[in-house]
């Protein structure tokens, strides 16, 4: 491997991305490129996304034509300096072979994701990571686990990470014994005991950072820090509308523009993530969840619970990051803890910031877990 010659390859986001299509560059050969630049755009059969440069140099080569479908990891483009020689560029290209997945018969070597049995029931998580830190992903109303398939690996490098399904989501037990904030940190300590997990810096998007404050607040012990991502509980003010049309569309025609209010961009929301999206709602006992956690957290579309008076008392370390362009819950409400956390609000974001801003997230965040 060439070391002043940098690969830009079809990233792999989330345990099930076997290939992505490239839908478009966003820069020319020849652009001088810095670490973190948003360079291409990638659709996957989850979600449409933005490749940002890991290194800093110059486009020298861009491989991956649009519309065209690449499998993971597979050399789409080629970042050098000015004065590394094409004969090199080239030899790279022609000697570059798209690296084995890390084990033997990593494909097949379990399981793409993990259950365990917990008080609140049967639920799914993921892990990543063997660091010295332990870190829980903890996603928003509706959501699940993949909502967080931009930054699980990111934070993997430098921690070790759960993202779980909460009960009434994802691939978990549908039954909700208690749809309040209480019941649910009730789960959420559940799970880390399932886990064997004594402490957790706790990550929560939306309803999730409102869950993260209560866990914060009913188990200070159990938590080393909360991130609170476009979180609930900070303000009265939500959506109503979107959360009534999510718990009603039945169809792809009211759900689509429905999913379209989480993004700043609304083409990240692909026919596949509607569709995904449709087939949780039609499991049995979701509807029934849902209702039951819209009508106790978010009555008369507004908030029943706001916790930043007893986050700030709780004296835990925080972190909160909106998307400027939120729909969902208002940017304004960030300022809530302003006077105890960290607050970054992101432009041309919106309320998904963690996927739509995910390098800049994923930085923020692996500077506070760090301390």
């Amino acid at each position: 491997m060439n070391a002043r010659i940098n690969p830009i390859v079809m990233p792999k986001w989330g345990l099930s991305m076997a290939e992505g299509k490239v839908t478009g560059w966003l820069v020319r050969p020849g652009a001088k490129i810095t670490a973190g630049d948003e360079i291409l755009e990638v659709e996957t059969d989850k979600i449409a996304g933005v490749v940002e440069a890991g290194e800093a140099g110059t486009l020298r080569r861009v491989l991956g034509e649009p519309q065209t479908v690449y499998p993971v990891k597979a050399l789409i483009g080629v970042i050098a300096d000015d004065d590394v020689p094409d004969a090199e560029i080239d030899a790279f290209v022609a000697a570059y072979a798209v690296p084995a997945e890390e084990g033997e018969d990593a494909a097949e070597a379990g399981p793409r994701y993990e259950f365990v049995e917990t008080p609140a029931g049967r639920l799914r998580y993921a892990r990543r990571g063997e660091g010295e830190d332990t870190v829980l992903l903890i996603h928003g109303f509706g959501g699940d686990l993949d909502n967080w398939l931009f930054n699980i690996d990111a934070l993997g490098a430098a921690a070790t990470v759960y993202a779980l399904d909460l009960p009434g989501h994802g691939q978990s037990e549908k039954a909700l014994g208690d749809p309040s904030l209480p019941g649910l940190a009730t789960a959420v300590l559940g799970f880390m005991d399932a886990l064997g997990i004594a402490r957790a810096h706790l990550v929560g998007h939306s309803m999730g950072g409102a869950l993260s404050q209560q866990v914060a607040v009913d188990a200070p012990s159990r938590v080393a820090s909360i991130a609170l991502i476009a979180s609930a509980g900070l303000g009265p003010e939500i959506n109503g509308d979107y959360i009534a049309g999510f718990v009603s569309a039945a169809g792809r025609r009211e759900l689509k523009p429905v999913l379209e209010h989480l993004f700043h961009d609304p083409s990240t929301v692909t026919r596949q993530l509607v569709d995904d999206v449709l087939k949780y709602k039609r499991i049995d006992g979701v509807d029934t969840a849902l209702r039951a956690l819209a009508d106790g957290l978010f009555p008369d579309g507004r908030q029943a619970s706001q916790l930043a008076d007893q986050t700030r008392a709780a004296g835990t370390r925080t972190l909160v990051v909106f998307g400027e362009g939120d729909r969902i819950i208002p940017a304004a409400q960030a300022q809530a803890l302003a006077d105890t956390a960290q607050v970054y609000v992101l432009p041309e974001a919106g309320h998904m910031v963690q996927m739509e801003k995910a390098g800049r997230v994923n930085e923020l965040l692996l500077k506070h877990i760090a301390g």
